[in-house]
């Protein structure tokens, strides 16, 4: 067997063994680059590249937002907002058939767009809707699919770590393949343009797993009954829109941002990650909370001058609003920054900082050094003829292009089983990307297939996480087993949207092409 099929066959019987999948990539390349020196097919001197690589990656501006987005989401988690939400959807939708489960689902999806943590989400949502639910007589098979699902939005909703990695991936894959066509004046494909290419089919799958609940309610009215009057309590308009404000402006400010062209992703994510710390310092400030929300409206009129004129110093020929301009965008900056202080005195206060900062480095580091990891791993296997072979089996597929993405994304689906979505993505995305584009696949279509199989890998036994998440927190009395078959029928709901998208490449493209060209 040659060693690259090898290589590929030891590393996932380790991963399956349980070994730290950081450590396996890493590890199995070392031992496989001897190996190909002791038999005479490569030459060590070609792990010199290794720092090169892994500094080339390490210096990349956008891969600075996935800490940021890491810190914003846990913020948000530890400020309670999930809590709020939950609260105020539930008394909305309670007397509807099938309306907690669509509750959660909406929730979810917010939760998505401003956090992009599933785990945060998923045992979030387990610990405080699970319990409402069963008590009404939900049937623990759909309560917890419904809570998984939702829970897993946050890898496709963006702004999403998966979708950064993805469009930084693709985007220097679109390059490499627009230069071996021949084309040198490269059009690029950025993290932005991913974000706007999933939010359809994001919003997409909200509506399919909605579809999905109204219909059971309609059907098997049993197993999602409306809640008594008596039992809802009241819950006021203002009390909504105050829960739906804080997501809802993060996601405005951030999304917006990078869509509007206001901001690059790690700018944006820097945008995210003050907002959610002012919007936990505005819990736990009292007093002090007033100048939180005043520095919060002074930055978000900064934003919006900034946007309105030019507001660069030390250039000649600056008009006297220009000038007025600045002025004011200095006051701005100085209320603003004065909110930001307090925000982080009082989130500090409340020994809510320390947790989240630790909380995100742990998660960072984690990502990262599976990063590295995979870039040795994808070193050795290019060196050792590992792209020679992908290229030929998916070149050697019927049907072309449409054949080899169908194989990627098959073997994406069965790799979720036992992976997740950051090991799939470093091991798969820089080896079959480059092959894919080269034959005209178009970046974004192939970005968000790729994306929304991945999230199918946090609800697919045995090592679903979210179904491990939501174990870890559901009453003794939810089976195991109700969780795995809960989450059947989502899996289907996601896998009938990447077929939607598969077969009109619009939905993930449309938006890009209005908004950027």
């Amino acid at each position: 067997m040659p060693l690259d099929i090898l290589m590929m066959v030891a590393t996932f019987a380790l991963m399956c063994l349980g070994f730290p999948v950081a450590f396996t990539l890493g590890g199995v390349a070392l031992i496989f680059a001897l190996l190909g020196v002791a038999v005479g097919e490569v030459e060590l001197r070609f792990l010199g590249n290794l720092p090169h690589r892994i500094y080339g990656l390490m210096t990349r501006e956008v891969l600075l937002a996935v800490p940021l987005f890491v810190f914003m989401g846990v913020m948000l988690e530890r400020s309670r907002i999930a809590e709020d939400l939950i609260e105020a959807l539930g008394r909305l939708f309670r007397q509807a058939p099938g309306g907690l489960s669509i509750s959660v689902t909406l929730v979810g999806a917010l939760l998505a767009a401003s956090t992009g943590i599933v785990g945060a989400t998923v045992v979030t949502m387990g610990l405080l809707s699970l319990p409402t639910m069963l008590r009404h007589g939900y049937d623990p098979k759909l309560a917890c699919g419904t809570i998984c699902a939702a829970g897993t939005l946050g890898q496709i909703i963006p702004p999403s770590i998966v979708l950064v990695f993805l469009g930084d991936f693709l985007g220097s894959a679109h390059q490499s393949a627009q230069i071996e066509l021949g084309i040198f004046a490269a059009e690029t494909v950025s993290v932005g343009d991913l974000f706007a290419g999933a939010l359809v089919p994001g919003l997409l799958l909200v509506g399919l797993y909605i579809a999905y609940q109204f219909g059971v309610s309609r059907l098997q009215p049993q197993r999602c009954p409306p809640i008594p009057a008596a039992d809802t309590g009241r819950g006021s308009t203002l009390a909504l829109l105050s829960a739906l404000a804080a997501p809802i402006g993060l996601m405005v400010a951030v999304l917006g941002s990078i869509l509007g062209g206001l901001a690059t992703p790690t700018e944006a994510a820097s945008v995210g990650a003050i907002g959610a710390t002012m919007l936990a310092g505005a819990r736990f400030a009292g007093r002090g909370r007033p100048l939180i929300l005043v520095g919060a409206a002074a930055l978000t009129l900064l934003v919006i001058l900034g946007a309105a004129m030019d507001l660069r110093v030390g250039r000649t020929g600056s008009t006297g609003a220009q000038q007025i301009g600045i002025a004011v965008a200095v006051g701005l900056a100085l209320v603003g920054g004065a909110g930001v202080v307090r925000a982080f005195t009082a989130v500090w206060r409340a020994g809510v900082l320390t947790p989240v900062v630790l909380s995100a480095a742990r998660l960072t580091s984690m990502i990262f050094t599976i990063v590295i990891g995979a870039t040795l791993f994808t070193l050795v296997f290019r060196v050792l003829g590992g792209d020679d072979t992908v290229e030929g089996v998916l070149q050697a597929m019927p049907g072309g292009a449409v054949g080899a993405v169908a194989l990627v994304m098959l073997a994406m689906f069965l790799m979720g089983f036992f992976l997740d979505f950051v090991e799939i993505t470093l091991l798969v995305v820089p080896i079959v990307a480059p092959i894919l584009l080269v034959q005209g696949v178009d970046p974004i279509w192939l970005g968000v297939m790729m994306a929304i199989n991945l999230q199918t890998s946090f609800l697919t036994p045995p090592f679903g996480f979210a179904l491990f998440y939501l174990r870890g927190v559901a009453p003794e009395t939810v089976r195991t087993t109700e969780i795995y078959r809960g989450a059947l029928p989502f899996i289907g709901l996601q896998v009938l949207g990447l077929g939607l998208v598969a077969a009109v490449p619009e939905l993930a493209t449309w938006l890009p092409d209005v908004l950027f060209d």
